[in-house]
Order: C-alpha cells, then structure tokens, then sequence
C-alpha cells in the first residue's frame, strides 16, 4: 500500500491515478493515525513552501512524518514541493522547512523565465533501485521556479540544465525526491513510481 499524503494544497489525486493507473494499491491519508501505520509514503504537490508547511502543520502531520520518514526509515518520496520542503531553507518567503536534507532551496535568477513549465531532460550521475529502469537521459515534466541545491553531492541522484546544472532529483538514504511531476512525465514518470512502489532501502 502507498499511502499519498494529502494536506489539501497539494496534487495528491493526480499521484493516487497514476498509482492507480499502475494497478497499484494506494490510498490517500491525512491524519496522524493513518500516517502512524503507513509503510510507503508519497509527499506530491505544488505551490509554495511556506504555504506547503503550514498546512502540514494545520493537520498535525510534521511531528509523524519526522517519527516515521527519518526514525522507522518508511520509504518515501517526494515530488516537487514535496522535495523543496525537505531542505534546511528555502528563500521562497524565508522559510524554514522540515530539514531532513541537508542545504537550501534557491529561486532561478533573474535573467531565467519563471517558472520553468514544460518538458526538460534529467541525467542521472549516479545508480540508485528507484531509477533502476530508467534511461541515463530522459524529459521530465517541471513546473518550478525554484531548484534545490543539496549540502552533500552525495545526495543528488539526477540534474536538469536551466541555465545552469541543478538538482533534479535527491536520494538520501530511505528518500528519494524529484523536482519534476512524476505523474506527468509519460511513461518514464509511471517507471519511477513503479520502482518506487517496490523499493525497499534496508536492500
């Protein structure tokens, strides 16, 4: 079962038919309760981090998804703002987000126009079992005007160039993370979120 975790700003329907159009078991969640006994967890979305916080927060979400992401190691993915979120700080609104990846979230400059919408492509510089089926080069669908910049390059699993080379997407021990819409990104982003489906990070 993969629970997708919906905080009412967020894209979660659109991830949950993807799952489905998978055949994969999936639900959404939005308490505390039914995030306590998830096993797989999926944080979609768009919009703003401040915004993205503060409604985690509004339905008591950020304490059990700290217990159970970075204590009982759940497998988790995050998708767009789902990724922004779990840097240190992002400079949209100066905002302090969850922090279980060390670095900061930084807005294209302004000589680039914002957002980023449409296709672009993703070299992987790195193998990991999520992106096990997937190309060393493929497009991806973006919708951002912010890009993370990871502390560790460790922690960058993919990079997309807009302008200049920035991480696309992170994996860091049980998460990964991807700043494109899998749920939009055709039959690549379905493969990503199937190797998701049946990625188990203790391996």
């Amino acid at each position: 079962m993969i629970d997708v975790i919906d905080y009412r700003a967020g894209n979660a329907p659109s991830v949950v038919y993807a799952l489905e159009h998978l055949g994969l078991p999936c639900r959404l969640v939005s308490t505390p309760d039914e995030i306590t006994r998830s096993d797989r967890l999926i944080l979609p979305g768009v919009g703003a981090a401040r915004a993205t916080l503060a409604s985690l927060a509004e339905q008591g979400l950020v304490d059990v998804l700290d217990q159970q992401v970075r204590a009982a190691r759940v497998p988790f993915l995050g998708i767009c703002i789902g990724l922004q979120v779990l840097f240190d700080h992002s400079e949209e609104g100066d905002t302090q987000c969850l922090g279980w990846v060390p670095g900061t979230v930084e807005r294209f400059p302004n000589d680039r126009r914002v957002p980023q919408i449409g296709w672009n492509e993703v070299r992987f510089v790195r193998e990991h079992p999520v992106t096990a089926s997937l190309p060393e080069l493929g497009h991806y669908y973006f919708v951002n005007s912010y890009y993370c910049s990871p502390a560790d390059d460790a922690d960058v699993l993919g990079v997309t160039e807009y302008g200049h080379d920035f991480c696309s997407v992170v994996a860091s021990a049980n998460i990964v993370a991807t700043q494109f819409h899998a749920e939009k990104s055709g039959p690549l982003g379905l493969a990503l979120l199937r190797e998701f489906a049946k990625w188990d990070p203790a391996c």
